[in-house]
């Protein structure tokens, strides 16, 4: 099999030394083709590939260090910058502790030399189903702080995916930063994903989960799913049916059933919509069930 490398297009390269700087080039450049570029791990091939329009100039954020950071506190809960990597967000001593769905998912994403490059707004903005941070941030409610010269707005992370690589950013707009409450009291994540090689491949399927029990009855309950439809969804059904209810394996096996029915996967290259339906339902299971052990 013979492959071709395609140079990248041509395009203008600039690189801002400031966020203030980024939005004043990205509202002089509105009306133009302007491609943001942090660890460039999708844009670059992407390009390469002509699989996206060559911009007419190429906007690297590298330069602002203001928004390369991960902090913690008790009363804003986890905040991460939009130029912070997924090894840095993997690796993270309040992540680990606290949050570990997500470090998890990070720890999902590609491979080593990736997850140094490559950072976690990016991975939410690429916008593909399969993305492994986003059902561990669908289960820790982050909100996404978004940025342009009009100013600031919050977005829950559920509303901010709009199709297959589409968002809810406007012309001009930026993902500032990721914030993550507490988990719930006594809560519990996990996730898992599905995949030929694991970290190599894109997840045949992905599912998060965060569960908190008190007296013996599931008192929190979320569940995001990925490559289970169109966009990463939420399965609002296969939770409800589990809130209030009494821990044991029939719940358990009820909430996979109904999260099956609440996806809508297509069939690909990688995997059919039949088969990920019912691995949607099969890990649904597990992912419960390992995060019940962890609480134990």
């Amino acid at each position: 099999m013979v492959t071709f490398n395609r140079r990248l297009p041509r395009f203008a390269y600039v690189k801002p030394a400031s966020l203030g700087e980024a939005l004043d080039l990205l509202q002089d450049k509105e009306k133009g083709r302007v491609q943001v570029y942090a660890g460039g791990t999708d844009v670059i091939p992407r390009l390469k590939a002509r699989l996206i329009p060559p911009p007419e100039f190429l906007l690297d954020l590298k330069g602002i260090p203001e928004l390369d950071y991960i902090a913690y506190d008790k009363d804003k809960g986890l905040r991460i910058g939009a130029l912070a990597t997924i090894a840095a967000v993997m690796n993270h001593a309040a992540v680990q502790g606290s949050f570990g769905i997500l470090a998890q998912g990070a720890h999902s994403i590609a491979s080593t030399q990736i997850q140094n490059r490559g950072t976690i707004a990016g991975n939410i903005c690429n916008a593909i189903p399969s993305a492994d941070s986003v059902p561990a941030l669908f289960c820790l409610g982050a909100k996404l702080i978004c940025v342009s010269s009009r100013g600031e707005r919050s977005i829950g992370i559920e509303d901010f995916f709009t199709g297959l690589r589409q968002t809810v950013l406007g012309p001009g707009e930026l993902l500032k930063e990721i914030q993550i409450p507490d988990m719930p009291a006594g809560g519990r994540g996990v996730y898992i994903k599905l995949g030929t090689r694991s970290r190599m491949d894109l997840a045949v399927v992905g599912v998060g989960v965060v569960v908190a029990v008190s007296d013996g009855l599931f008192r929190d309950v979320r569940i995001g799913l990925g490559s289970a439809a169109p966009k990463p969804i939420r399965a609002p059904r296969a939770e409800a049916a589990l809130r209030g209810q009494k821990v044991g394996e029939q719940a358990i096996a009820e909430a996979g059933r109904i999260a099956a029915e609440e996806s809508s996967p297509r069939s690909s290259h990688r995997a059919s919509a039949e088969y990920r339906r019912l691995m949607v339902e099969v890990l649904v299971k597990r992912a419960l069930g390992q995060a019940l052990k962890a609480e134990e």
